[in-house]
């Protein structure tokens, strides 16, 4: 084979991008192509290993067919200056024989002395803001309000005003039923003394007229 260097791998996307977080790991993945009838080996390389963590590191890409990997940036405990990253990535890959597996891949296959059709890609790292979430009521509410953190005590303390009135509503409609309930009650025993002394009052009479017969 010969060891012209020509592009193997189509490498998707061009730059790897985190969106950066203090304290939290963040990974992004790279799409790798093969347009051509060959295997293609391939090893991904950075200037800060210790940093980052690729799965996998290295692999064969079958002819026609695409592979993905996944890169993890470690939990940053500061973030560089003006957000600016100096790190790098290089994705090596090389023209192998069908009958080579992925145990067998090491850093000769990708040097040109190897006699392979080599190529070598190099990606940037970008660190973007993390996406903030957006409010409904936006614009003139926000600045009225003012800053995010005076929003959320102050929704705290509207939540706990409506709980305390339906709650307060809630005592007030079982006052008035049990007050209903009261007065039915005694409605009821009032109605009940009221029978028993027409009915003692007629029997009194019924044994008053029969005595005076005598």
């Amino acid at each position: 084979m010969s060891s012209e260097s020509r592009e193997l791998l189509g490498i998707d996307p061009n730059e790897l991008r985190f969106a950066f977080e203090l304290k939290k790991q963040i990974s992004c993945s790279l799409h790798l192509t093969n347009r051509t009838d060959q295997y293609i080996a391939f090893k991904v390389k950075t200037t800060s290993p210790k940093k980052y963590c690729v799965r996998p590191n290295n692999g064969i890409v079958a002819p026609r067919s695409t592979f993905d990997v996944l890169v993890t940036m470690q939990a940053q405990r500061e973030a560089p200056p003006d957000m600016q990253c100096r790190d790098k990535f290089l994705v090596q890959s090389a023209v192998v024989s069908q009958d080579i597996a992925p145990k067998d891949i090491n850093g000769d296959m990708f040097t040109k002395e190897s006699g392979n059709v080599v190529d070598e890609v190099k990606l940037q790292v970008i660190y973007a803001p993390p996406s903030k979430p957006t409010s409904v009521n936006e614009g003139s509410d926000q600045e009225s309000l003012g800053s995010w953190s005076y929003q959320e005590p102050l929704a705290l303390i509207l939540k706990l005003m409506k709980e305390e009135k339906n709650f307060a509503v809630q005592e007030n409609n079982k006052l008035r039923e049990e007050l209903r309930l009261l007065r039915r009650e005694i409605s009821r025993q009032n109605v009940g003394f009221s029978l028993l002394f027409v009915l003692v009052a007629a029997i009194l009479g019924v044994l008053l007229g029969f005595f005076m017969r005598r």
